[in-house]
Formats: structure tokens, C-alpha cells, sequence
């Protein structure tokens, strides 16, 4: 595999680029690409984040020149974190005839867009994890799917001897959805002898989940699965303080945010862990494609005084992966395609992993890009615990 800096990836798209144009456009006008994201709401934690990501993106190829003459402009449009306002977005851009449409934040959102995808598109490629979307459909999502995820924090349960799990989940898409992975990953004859001692639910509303946790705590269980996103999954460490259970806690890789670590930082358990990706574990990262990608996302951040963590990098590879799209193919692209070149990207680096499309799970990355770590206060970060794919470290 060749190797690839995302700055000569930036630069490359800003000179290499041959557009065709059946009516002529003029050189100020900018290329819009379309974006979806939760900027309020309470998605608002990961939108805003993918926003600036995109934003980087964006201005990095126009400091370089843009393509072909021409700036390069996502346009971002607020769901408010609600499903009914994406199918209003969407409807909307459908009808202009867009070739492809990034985001939107949450589960929910993309499902329901999802839904109103026709035979001819467009492309859309959501920034969320719990989607699943139908192989060789025009839906594409990001990062490594839940139960891949879920499959990498048990395996590291599992190789520590912690057999009897806790679950503890969301009642919304993001919540079933993971609890969908763990039954499935469960199942898998390699955690055959583990057990699931307890099942809880709670409302991303609830201001309190002590009767879920002391039920957990009564069970006997070795370590809790936590799923949830944002200030719903701060309830639930609360309730874990609040009621003095001290095990390992696995939560949602969406949680690996730099500002979640630190409004929780009175509640963090000790056993505080995720199974996270490559953009928040640089310093495990053998040198390499993949190790030249992460660092590059992280410098491009640190440039701008930011901190990158997992939130920025759900929009950065996205970005990118959509503008060598339209690089490959010109700007007049179909959404068809979009799709067939989606279907068939490889051996591109990002800050999540190194992406093969071709196996037709229409996100690109697998459980071998999942990594366990632990929030580290006195560093201010995120630490390996774990090898690629959950394997402790030894």
C-alpha cells in the first residue's frame, strides 16, 4: 500500500482534480457539499464537533488552491437532533437533485433518511456508528460497527477473566442498537462462557438510574457494558458512584470526547474503559500509512488550539473519503457513481483506520481496527490497554 499524508492528499485533490461541465460555472462560485449534522440538540456534543471537522477539511483544500479554481464549500444543515427534521433536510436536498448527502449525526436520523433513499440515491454516508446500512445500497456509514466494538471490549473482558456481564442501555436507536451487538457478539463460540447477568434500560431523560445499578450490583456481575451517549451515559456513571459498584464499565466509543472526560471527571469509575479506534490511541500505532494518517489528524487539530479526539474524527475521514469522490470522478458525479466508487475504495488511510469497502459491510472498517483504552487524568488522555482487535496487553 502506498503512502499517504492527508496534507498530500489535501494538496493533491487541490491541483489534480479535471471537471466537465455541461454548462458553464463560474470560477468564484464554490462546490457545495452537502452535511446533516445534530449542531443542537442532544446530538449537539458530536455535531458541533463533526462540524469543525469538516470545517478543517474544507479550509485546508482552499488554503491549497480549492479544485480547479474552484473553492470547496460543505454546507451544513442543523437536525436538532431530531429524526423528523433530517427527512425534512433530506427531502429537501433530494429534490435538488444531490448526488450525495454527509450525515446526519445519530442512528435514528439515519435510518430514517435512509428510508427515503430511491433506486438512483443519492449517496448517503452517515456519521454513525449504529447504522447498518443494506449491503449495495446507496447508504454508507462510519467507523466500526457496534457489534464489532462490543466484540473487541468483551474479548478484553473475556481474557481478564471477567465472565458474568452487567448491561445497562439506552431506549433509543443508539441503545437498541447496542444491545443488538451484545446479544450477537454473546452469541459468537469464542465468549461462549460468558454470561449476562443482568439487563437494564433507561430514558436518554432520566435524571437517575440507582434502581438499574444496585439491581446490577445484586447480580454478581464482574463488569458492565454501558451503553449511551452524552450526558444520558453521565447519569449512568452517577448512578455507578451514587451507589458504590466498583467494576469495570465499558461504554460506546462515542464517548472518547476530551469535554465528556472532563464533566465527568468527579464520577469516572476506576474501571472506566471503551473500545476506541486509532484516532484516540496514536502512541500504539506502529509506524505506517495508519500511524502517518492519526498524526496527521492530530496535527492538523493541534494547529487550530484543538485537542482532537474521537468526535472530530467521525466527520474528518468522511470528508475526506467524499471529496477523493469527487477527485476520482469529477464534480459532476452521479450518486450512482459515488456508490460504485465507495463499493470499491481500499487502502485508504484515515484517522479511524485503514478503510476496504469491498466486503460490502458499506462502512469499511471491521473489529481489527478497535482498540481498548482508559481515560488517563494525570495525562490527559487516552491510553492502550489493549492490542488491535481486544487482546489485553501482556
Amino acid at each position: 500500500m502506498r503512502r499517504m499524508r492527508i496534507t498530500g492528499m489535501l494538496l493533491a485533490l487541490a491541483c489534480a482534480l479535471t471537471v466537465s461541465s455541461a454548462a458553464p460555472v463560474a470560477a468564484a462560485d464554490p462546490f457545495e457539499i452537502n452535511v446533516i449534522l445534530s449542531l443542537t440538540g442532544p446530538g449537539s456534543f458530536l455535531g458541533k464537533n463533526e462540524a469543525s471537522a469538516v470545517a478543517l477539511v474544507e479550509q485546508n483544500i482552499n488554503k491549497a488552491g480549492g479544485i480547479e479554481g474552484r473553492q470547496i464549500k460543505f454546507v451544513v444543515a442543523d437536525d436538532q437532533s431530531s429524526p423528523q427534521v433530517d427527512v425534512q433536510l433530506a427531502n429537501a436536498l433530494i429534490a435538488k437533485n444531490v448526488s450525495i448527502i454527509m450525515g446526519p449525526s445519530l442512528t435514528a436520523g439515519c435510518n430514517a433518511i435512509t428510508a427515503l433513499l430511491k433506486s438512483n440515491g443519492p449517496a448517503l454516508y452517515c456519521l454513525t456508528a449504529g447504522a447498518h446500512p443494506e449491503k449495495g445500497s446507496y447508504a454508507f456509514t462510519y467507523g466500526v460497527s457496534t457489534g464489532d466494538l462490543i466484540a473487541v471490549n468483551l474479548r478484553y473482558f473475556h481474557d481478564r477473566g471477567w465472565k458474568k456481564i452487567g448491561l445497562i442501555t439506552s431506549t433509543d436507536a443508539s441503545g437498541q442498537d447496542g444491545e443488538t451487538g451484545v446479544d450477537a457478539a454473546l452469541a459468537r463460540p469464542a465468549f461462549k462462557d460468558m454470561t449476562l447477568v443482568a439487563r437494564e434500560h433507561y430514558g436518554v431523560s432520566d435524571q437517575t438510574v440507582a434502581a438499574q445499578i444496585s439491581r446490577i450490583k445484586a447480580s454478581g456481575a464482574q463488569a458492565i457494558l454501558a451503553w449511551g451517549t452524552g450526558s444520558p451515559i453521565g447519569t449512568v456513571l452517577r448512578g455507578i458512584s451514587e451507589v458504590g459498584l466498583d467494576v469495570p464499565v465499558g461504554v460506546s466509543a462515542s464517548n472518547l470526547i476530551y469535554a465528556e472526560m472532563k464533566q465527568f471527571a468527579t464520577i469516572l469509575p476506576a474501571g472506566f474503559m471503551s473500545a476506541g479506534l486509532p484516532c484516540v490511541a496514536l502512541d500504539s500505532i506502529p509506524a505506517g500509512d495508519l500511524h502517518n494518517a492519526v498524526r496527521e489528524y492530530a496535527d492538523s487539530f493541534k494547529a487550530t488550539g484543538v485537542h482532537a479526539d474521537v468526535a472530530q474524527a467521525i466527520g474528518w475521514d468522511p470528508a475526506l473519503i467524499t471529496l477523493g469522490a469527487f477527485k476520482k470522478l469529477g464534480l459532476n458525479a452521479s450518486a450512482s457513481d459515488i456508490k460504485a466508487y465507495l463499493s470499491q475504495l481500499h487502502g485508504f488511510a484515515g484517522a479511524n483506520g485503514v478503510y476496504d469497502f469491498r466486503d460490502g459491510s458499506q462502512r469499511g472498517l471491521t473489529e481489527s481496527n478497535g482498540i481498548m483504552v482508559r481515560w488517563d487524568a494525570g495525562r490527559d488522555t487516552w491510553v492502550a490497554i489493549s492490542k488491535f482487535g481486544g487482546a489485553p496487553l501482556r
